[in-house]
């Protein structure tokens, strides 16, 4: 039995793809328990193509699946819907199978109104796929489905939805999907114990939080590491509830030597020194944390009344041990003002986060906000037949509109980007000895991202090459470091200060002396200062280059003319 896993394309396309470009940790996870249990599995990302494209068509011919599964986040719903209306096309005997946060709200809306959907699995999904699976295969027919708990379908004619899935109580019995798959982002536990009114994690899992042991975890890391993959996205709703559990995995990943860099998120209540320092000794470089709002009125609004004082320490801390803290702000909110913007400005100047990502407040199903809007407008699921992705909130509040709203997001971005330079020069980091190598690689990541980076193209951020330069310089008074010697070095070629940038990169290939890329922009200040000799002595370390092929060839033609 052939089967294929699809992470489908979005609607719209984002400013901000990094959380949604690959498919969800959860996917991996299914495709890993049935080919334990010896099944054929794929998974495809689809994220990036579209309707029209070929390969959807030439990939369902050819491999002629017997059942298709969409990973649905809602927002790519419309493109497993119409993937799957031309995979019945082509078989109209393959099974489709919709599962995930999107689907599990939505069931019954997507079974009553597309028929190429054959059954949702609702809630974690694991071993509710595997016994459906396991029952196609054996005896597809309305009745013996009856039986799967987690499923909804169609029993004669009428949608049916046959009770929820029991939660997996140890989730190290599930088999690491890194065994199997290479991927990046990884979750070591699953649920959240709080009620964002925005978000549906807390009625998808149920407002608890399950964890994986720290060794199984890790475990996974390891497995990824030994492939290849050395960045992960740890994508747990809130990775620092447990502070001892944390630090266990933290110092797991310092003794097995796995030289790692990740991402995590956390809430600000749930950081200290001591939890920092270790997050950071073992690879992380960056958090980020749902801020929301300048206003604690908004805040308790949208069911996360966090004091002020509390993201104020939590922003330091972090900054402190060289973790770049990025923080979440969602503007339109109920009861938003221009009163209630300034107060988000005013806190994003005294917390000074050196990453921010601004949201216009969405409504989605199964959360407390769509609850609300339903009630308020007497409107049920078939809004969604729509081709739309989320529905504002601001839609629905007479209080404001969308150019209101267009003009907030715009104040919040200049806002931040114009104050960036302010937060960069404020940066102090704890000095502690066995950091001053990690403080390094964060001065000089920063750094990479004013001159070569996100932000290299902002044009509110003033004088980015002079912040650069100054990240470069702060990170060699720590240690010496790849990023910072080659970074420090084109800001010089730039300036045509091609003296101090032979000097730079020459003391970094002390430091690196295999570095192709050190030789390789050497070269090219030698070429500018007319030592052409020197140049191709550069060059003749890195000879599988093309582009230093280009730069050889153009010096010999030079030094003949």
């Amino acid at each position: 039995m052939k089967i294929l896993l699809i992470y489908p394309y979005v609607i719209e396309q984002r400013i901000y793809d990094e959380d949604i470009h690959a498919p969800p940790i959860g996917l991996y996870y299914v495709a890993a328990l049935l080919k334990e249990t010896g099944y054929d599995v794929e998974i495809l990302n689809w994220h990036g193509v579209n309707k029209n494209s070929e390969i959807i068509y030439s990939t369902i011919r050819e491999k002629r699946p017997d059942i298709i599964g969409f990973s649905i986040l809602h927002a790519n719903r419309w493109g497993a819907i119409e993937i799957a209306e031309i995979a019945k096309k082509i078989n109209p005997e393959s099974k489709i199978i919709f599962g995930g946060v999107g689907a599990t709200f939505l069931w019954k809306h997507l079974l009553k109104n597309f028929s190429q959907i054959d059954f949702v699995v609702i809630g974690e999904g694991e071993y509710t796929l595997l016994n459906l699976v396991r029952q196609i295969e054996k005896e597809p027919n309305e009745i013996s489905y009856k039986k799967i708990k987690g499923i909804a379908f169609r029993l004669n004619g009428q949608v049916v939805k046959n009770g929820d899935p029991e939660p997996i109580k140890d989730l190290d019995q599930l088999p690491i999907p890194a065994e199997y798959f290479e991927y990046n982002h990884v979750s070591s536990s699953r649920g959240c114990p709080w009620n964002c009114s925005f978000c549906g994690s807390p009625r998808f899992w149920g407002r608890r939080i399950r964890f994986r042991s720290p060794k199984n975890f890790v475990d996974e890391l390891e497995h990824l590491y030994l492939k290849g993959v050395t960045f992960f996205y740890f994508s747990d709703d809130t990775f620092t509830i447990n502070k001892e559990r944390v630090i266990e995995i933290c110092k797991d990943i310092v003794n097995r030597g796995l030289n790692i860099g990740w991402y995590a998120i956390s809430r600000v209540t749930y950081v200290d020194d001591e939890i920092l320092y270790w997050m950071r000794m073992a690879g992380c470089i960056q958090i980020s944390y749902g801020v929301e709002s300048g206003s604690e009125k908004i805040r308790r609004t949208l069911n996360k009344p966090l004091k002020t004082e509390r993201i104020k320490r939590a922003f330091s801390a972090t900054r402190k041990f060289g973790i770049l803290p990025r923080a979440y702000f969602i503007y339109g909110s109920p009861g938003e003002t221009w009163k209630t913007i300034q107060e988000s400005i005013d806190l994003m100047k005294e917390i000074m986060p050196l990453s921010a990502i601004f949201y216009i407040l969405d409504t989605f199903p199964g959360t407390e906000l769509y609850e609300r809007f339903q009630k308020l407008f007497n409107i049920n699921d078939d809004i969604w037949l729509n081709k739309i992705e989320g529905i504002m909130y601001w839609e629905m509040d007479p209080q404001l509109s969308d150019q209101l709203i267009l003009d907030f997001g715009k104040k919040l971005r200049t806002e931040f980007y114009s104050s960036l330079p302010g937060f960069v020069e404020s940066i102090t980091l704890t000095d502690k000895k066995e950091m001053y190598k990690r403080h390094a690689d964060f001065c000089s990541r920063l750094g990479m991202t004013f001159s070569h980076g996100d932000y290299s193209a902002i044009e509110t951020i003033e004088k980015k090459d002079k912040i650069a330069e100054g990240l470069y310089k702060k990170a060699l008074k720590y240690h010496p470091d790849h990023r910072a010697y080659l970074g420090l070095g084109i800001v010089k070629q730039k300036n045509r200060e091609f003296d101090d940038s032979a000097k730079i990169l020459s003391e970094g290939l002390k430091h690196f002396p295999e570095s192709g890329e050190l030789s390789m922009c050497l070269g090219i200040t030698y070429m500018n200062m007319g030592k052409f000799k020197d140049a191709l002595s550069c060059f003749e370390r890195c000879p599988d280059s093309p582009q230093v092929r280009k730069y050889s060839q153009e010096c010999y033609h030079l030094m003949a003319s």
